[in-house]
């Protein structure tokens, strides 16, 4: 069954992320108390009373502002297209204003339901200025208070009255799983999660171009304005291979120069989908090469323990093949530490070697989720200490992979192993099992006496 979606609109500052967040019951947008915070689409599913539905949080709608703006209603425009409720909000503590009544001779004309929410009304006073709002001609206002919970109770049972008929009641949990444009479901209650993609990197060096190449639409805001990207937006993709829950994330600068909150609270969002992720997509502009904010960035991603991919985005940009040999060579020597990750050459805008990830990233996700065989592990143990022991009579007894994602081998040693021979022994795991770029984690188990 396909969930009913819910879409917030209004112009901009009328507090849309604010009840986004109230109705989920957690803090996932980002709030600011100024306009032009939320640019992308966010969607989750939400529930009340046993309803599901999708909630999804969109940019303020402003037709004729700057460039920005209107990518930002462009994407507003097309949240709306599949909704089967539209919440418009507006400031009850502002009154109406000329954009509120733009949104709304734009909303007179939608099939699907629309529902006029009066926010900010945080006492009587306020809630009875709502009446103000029926010059819009979208019936009556439904005054709410989404900072302090006023009356959003009362929203929400209005909400999911007009869901469609047979919509908003999954029989089992297996109903609340993604379906793909075919209605078929995405995986299924029993499989494994779908992998999750984090697309990472600095401001400004492609990432939402990427992501809308790889989900196939144009899901994030993309300008040449460094930090359009707030919030980490995901995506599921069905692909041949089965689906992929594509990430984009905000562009992260070092926090010394971060000076305004809501970058700053990108920044956390960011780190916190590299460490949910499976695998990382490190993008970096191949016209800059390398940067200092592209290594720490590499070290970050490396240390949450998940594979990384290399893209050098922007590749078409470099005419000169000695150029070109010379950016190569940077990467190789400025990202050593992360061994051997796959370095794609792409053109997220045009396209050009964006489908050689898609081999890349499954021999990733098998390597991810890929668990040895205790026997094997111990073979390939017992043959490299004899071809080079540890010396001093240090040895490990035996071991095992305790974990996947990423593998985890706990080696039982009667004394404690120098670090260059733990370097040594997970390079003979890595080789021996083809693990390639993989992070490998090895725990150290000393023989009680």
């Amino acid at each position: 069954m396909s969930l009913p979606t819910v879409v917030i609109v209004g112009r901009p500052n009328v507090g849309k992320s604010t009840l986004f967040n109230r109705i989920v019951g957690e803090q996932m947008a980002i709030v600011e108390n100024r306009p032009g915070v939320t640019r992308d689409r966010k969607e989750v599913e939400a529930e009340w009373l046993g309803n599901h539905f999708n909630l999804v949080d969109t940019g303020g709608w402003l037709p004729g502002g700057n460039e920005l703006d209107e990518k930002v209603s462009r994407q507003v425009e097309a949240a709306v297209k599949t909704a089967d409720v539209v919440l418009f909000v507006v400031d009850a503590s502002v009154g109406l204003t000329e954009d509120d009544e733009s949104v709304a001779n734009w909303l007179r004309r939608l099939e699907s339901p629309v529902l006029l929410v009066t926010n900010k009304a945080d006492n009587d006073r306020r809630e009875n200025d709502r009446w103000e709002f029926l010059a819009l001609g979208l019936g009556e206002p439904l005054a709410v208070s989404a900072l302090h919970g006023r009356r959003a109770g009362d929203l929400l049972d209005v909400v999911v009255s007009n869901f469609p008929a047979g919509t908003g009641q999954p029989d089992d949990p297996a109903d609340a799983i993604p379906v793909g444009d075919d209605g078929e479901r995405l995986w299924n209650p029993n499989d494994i999660a779908p992998p999750r993609v984090a697309i990472v990197g600095r401001p400004n060096v492609g990432k939402s171009t990427l992501f809308n190449r790889l989900v196939g639409e144009d899901r994030s805001v993309v300008h040449d304005m460094a930090g359009t990207t707030r919030d980490a937006i995901d995506t599921v993709v069905e692909t041949p291979d089965g689906p992929i829950v594509f990430v984009d994330t905000a562009g992260m600068r070092r926090r010394s120069r971060i000076d305004d909150s809501a970058e700053y609270y990108s920044m956390v969002r960011a780190l916190r989908a590299i460490d949910a992720a499976d695998i990382a997509l490190l993008v970096i502009d191949a016209t800059e090469g390398v940067t200092s904010q592209d290594q720490r960035l590499a070290e970050r991603v490396d240390a949450s323990g998940c594979p990384i991919v290399v893209m050098l985005n922007k590749w078409e940009l470099i005419e000169d093949p000695e150029k070109r040999l010379e950016v190569s060579a940077d990467v190789t020597r400025k990202l050593y530490f992360v061994g051997d990750a796959p370095i794609l050459k792409i053109s997220a805008l045009t396209g050009k070697g964006v489908h050689k990830l898609r081999p890349v990233l499954q021999d990733a996700i098998e390597q991810y989720h890929r668990r040895v065989p205790t026997r094997d592990v111990n073979r390939v143990i017992a043959a490299a200490q004899q071809r080079q022991p540890a010396g001093h009579g240090v040895k490990v007894m035996y071991a095992l992979q305790g974990a996947t994602d990423p593998p985890t081998f706990t080696l039982f040693v009667n004394r404690e192993l120098p670090h260059t021979y733990l370097r040594y022994l997970e390079r003979s795991i890595r080789e021996a099992f083809e693990f390639g770029s993989t992070p490998i984690k090895l725990r150290v188990r000393k023989r009680s006496e």
